[in-house]
């Protein structure tokens, strides 16, 4: 028998809906994950879906892109604005702009078809465990604990752990779950590059490196919602913080540019 999947709460197991038209896949889903020891409730089609989400109040949703009634991102945004829950997004294309699309939307992390069974599962947990870990404690990666650790500032970008809450230059960035942990990783090393496959493991906690371009996916989301200068590539290696530029601070006494004490 299965170990039972990791709960919210000792009274009842995790809860999750699949929307999928396939019902081939639906089943197969709905088989393994119920052998995991969840709870799973099932739609085929997008109104159904935001329904069976409103009705069964899941820990993580399973989404599939290509609905009929309306197609899985608009059932992503419309559960996100009513009661925000973790979604994984299946699709059928590797298009990158259907995945940034997808994270855009709300979506926390996607998977492409064919995938296999053990994948699903394992993304799964890692997803619940991200989004319970920083529910339960806020000053998860800062390498201790403390008040003084709670608000992360490099340069204009501000990281409140407690509040999981991110500006930049004073305006709000909404990032989802997976991409706050994902800039948290890098913000504790600033300047650092850290590798696709650190990054999978370190956030995703997810050791398979075929799921780098999940990686790539969520940085250039990053990008999009706090600005293209902040995240550095570092062609085959992986990415960096960039470090706040000293350029932009103000002259030492008063001294303008030509040092003549003159503002231009």
């Amino acid at each position: 028998m299965s170990k039972p999947a990791e709960t919210e709460s000792a009274s009842r197991p995790t809860r999750v809906v699949v929307v999928e038209d396939e019902p081939t896949i639906t089943r197969a889903i709905a088989d393994r994950l119920t052998a995991e020891g969840w709870e799973v409730s099932t739609a085929l089609d997008g109104p159904s879906g935001v329904a069976a989400v409103r009705e069964a109040a899941p820990d993580v949703v399973v989404l599939d892109v290509m609905l009929p009634g309306f197609d899985g991102l608009e059932v992503c945004r419309r559960i996100q604005a009513e009661d925000p829950v973790p979604v994984l997004m299946l699709t059928a294309r590797d298009d990158e702009t259907d995945m940034l699309v997808g994270l855009g939307v709300g979506a926390d992390d996607y998977m492409t078809k064919p995938f296999s069974m053990r994948e699903l599962v394992a993304r799964l947990k890692a997803l619940l465990r991200r989004v319970r870990r920083a529910s339960s404690t806020p000053d998860v990666g800062t390498g201790g604990a403390g008040e003084a650790a709670a608000v992360l500032q490099l340069g204009d970008l501000v990281i409140d752990r407690a509040a999981h809450r991110v500006t930049r230059a004073g305006a709000p960035a909404h990032l989802t779950p997976t991409e706050f942990d994902l800039l948290l990783c890098l913000a504790n090393a600033p300047g650092t590059v850290l590798t696709r496959e650190q990054l999978l493991a370190d956030v995703w906690d997810w050791v398979d490196a075929t799921g780098t371009r999940t990686v790539d996916s969520h940085v250039k989301a990053l990008r999009r919602k706090l600005g293209a200068d902040l995240v550095r590539t570092v062609h085959g290696v992986g990415y960096a913080l960039e470090l706040p530029d000293d350029e932009d601070e103000p002259e030492p006494d008063g001294l303008g540019a030509d040092g003549s004490g003159r503002s231009s």
